[in-house]
């Protein structure tokens, strides 16, 4: 069903873009020239087509966008409403090795400063060594 929805809508935007591109701008619009008894522009009279072109772009419009919202209500049909806290990891900081390498595994400084808060120490942490080359 959603297949054949899609397939309708982008119909209705073709031809949507097709109708608004054939309405006659300041510029005077697509192919819609004023001179010349032949072509799209002499089958009707100028008052006549903005008012058929006016409606065609207004029906076409809102079919537009009853499509869309039943698109937008089928795809979320079905689906479990879930929030992003639901998803986040869990909220217990993982436990931080004990040892001559502690300040190295925290990764960071600050990992390092919750470990001393942690420990209640008040030593500073010992800077990591330097590569060997």
């Amino acid at each position: 069903m959603q297949n054949v929805l899609i397939v309708i809508h982008l119909i209705i935007v073709i031809a949507l873009v097709g109708v608004v591109l054939l309405q006659r701008s300041e510029g005077g619009g697509l192919g819609m020239g004023s001179g010349g008894g032949g072509g799209v522009g002499g089958f009707m009279t100028g008052r006549g087509q903005a008012n058929a072109l006016t409606r065609a772009t207004a029906i076409l419009a809102g079919l537009f966008f009853l499509t869309s919202i039943a698109l937008a209500i089928m795809a979320t049909h079905g689906r479990t409403q879930r929030s992003i806290i639901d998803g986040a990891p869990g909220t217990a900081a993982p436990a931080a090795p004990t040892g001559p390498s502690a300040p190295n595994a925290g990764g960071g400084v600050l990992d390092q400063l919750r470990q001393m808060q942690n420990q209640g120490g008040s030593q500073p942490p010992t800077p990591p060594a330097a590569p060997q080359q």
